[in-house]
């Protein structure tokens, strides 16, 4: 009996400590991984931030992704092998996600300032994909049926499914959201000689655009951006209106952190109307902005919340956080609902901003100054919520929905019709009585 319990119980112990050891040397290397992306998080929000902003305007983005690392490290030490896995697998992927900056300034204007650090992370982010899948093959389960092999791996396929839906994809987008945006100047082709101008936000960041002198006294915004609104800009002009395109914030030219969803951008749209209201060959009572996508949810906003947009046309607009994405119906509303709410609060977090008013709160402050809203058919990102703002919208207001366009394509899809609608309103909203 001695004689077999001791070898017996030597290889369990051999075994236990070759468990113990394969733990300590993936947690030193899960510790590696981890630290790598915190170093890229500080050095990103801290130590190189973008120009215009400063360590406080960082601190939920900076902070909270940190104490998330540190918090998945102490789980990771502690977790069983399942869930040693996942964790290393879904810091694997942020690793990865936060690298996408990196990859995408470097293919565009070269690499500089955090790029390096990120860069690191991409062998850091593999490295963690790597220890939780060897942690997954190491501690699979053989000696059960094949039936309940199967049956397991099944719903660890729905489970990943529901994860990748619900919180991976809602984070990289909110991540690449935040911290990536059109690095380089388009050319402009804007149909008469233009102006280099900059001005600067509330908050202190520059912004540069090119502005088209007016020759009637009235001027426009068209936004965002200075590419997506180039033929509308053209369209303007031949007509004598002055227009203003410039890079929003973390955009081409100028300071800050990008959001592609729109938050705090505002700001932006505040500043450059003030910059038009100071022109001498605008009248500050004949000013109006039209814009595309983000740009159009902006421009309600700004106008709901200032009287110094006498007239707003509005393409596209839909969700831009939870707030819309519940106003939508069916079964469309329990897909775009946990989505959106995933997206919100990692935007909020990686923005260091909180999600903007529900639009359809905010139109009916627009009136008396008319609103002219524009949707396709073939939209997306919830543009169909146009018809919802637009009931929600006080007199006066027009609504055309354009069936054969894709999203803010209705200038595309039906041209001569879009100018005679688009020019039409803003002489009556903003050349009547001269």
């Amino acid at each position: 009996m001695t004689e077999w319990a001791e070898p017996h119980t030597g290889h369990v112990g051999r075994v236990f400590a070759g468990l113990a050891a394969a733990m300590r040397r993936d947690s030193a290397l899960f510790r590696i991984g981890i630290g790598v992306v915190a170093v890229h998080i500080v050095d990103d929000n801290f130590v190189q931030p973008e120009p215009g902003m400063s360590l406080g305007d960082h601190l939920a983005s900076g902070l909270i992704p940190v104490a998330v690392l540190v918090l998945g490290a102490g789980l990771f030490l502690r977790a069983r092998a399942g869930l040693r896995a996942v964790v290393a697998l879904l810091f694997g992927f942020f690793a990865l996600v936060t690298a996408s900056e990196a990859f995408y300034y470097t293919r565009e204007v070269g690499a500089s300032g955090d790029d390096y650090t990120g860069f690191l992370a991409i062998p850091a982010g593999l490295l963690l994909l790597g220890i939780g899948a060897v942690i997954l093959w190491k501690t699979r389960i053989r000696h059960d049926s094949l039936r309940r092999r199967y049956v397991r791996r099944l719903l660890l396929a729905l489970g990943a499914l529901v994860i990748s839906v619900f919180v991976l994809f809602p984070v990289a987008e909110s991540y690449v959201a935040t911290h990536a945006a059109r690095a380089v100047v388009p050319p402009a082709v804007l149909g008469a000689p233009y102006e280099q101008v900059e001005f600067t936000t509330s908050d202190g960041l520059r912004l540069r655009g090119w502005y088209v002198p007016s020759k009637n006294g009235a001027a426009v915004i068209a936004f965002p951006g200075k590419s997506g609104p180039q033929k509308q800009t053209r369209m303007l002009v031949r007509h004598g209106y002055g227009v203003l395109l410039f890079d929003r914030r973390g955009e081409g030219e100028s300071d800050g952190d990008p959001n592609a969803l729109g938050w705090a951008g505002v700001r932006d749209l505040n500043a450059a109307v003030e910059f038009l209201r100071r022109r001498s060959d605008v009248d500050p009572n004949r000013i109006g902005g039209i814009g595309l996508s983000v740009g159009g949810e902006l421009l309600l906003q700004a106008a709901a919340e200032s009287d110094a947009f006498k007239a707003v046309v509005t393409e596209g607009a839909g969700i831009r956080s939870i707030r819309e994405a519940l106003m939508t119906s069916g079964s469309q509303k329990w897909f775009a609902a946990p989505v959106w709410a995933g997206t919100t609060a990692a935007t909020a977090v990686f923005s260091n901003t909180l999600p903007p008013p529900n639009l359809r709160s905010l139109v009916s402050r627009i009136a008396p100054r008319p609103v002219f809203f524009i949707f396709a058919t073939k939209g997306q990102g919830g543009e169909q919520l146009t018809a919802d703002f637009y009931e929600a919208a006080r007199e006066p207001k027009e609504l055309w929905e354009i069936p054969d366009a894709g999203h803010t394509g209705g200038i595309t899809a039906r041209p001569a019709e879009y100018e005679r609608r688009v020019i039409g309103f803003f002489d009556d909203a903003l050349l009547a009585g001269k």
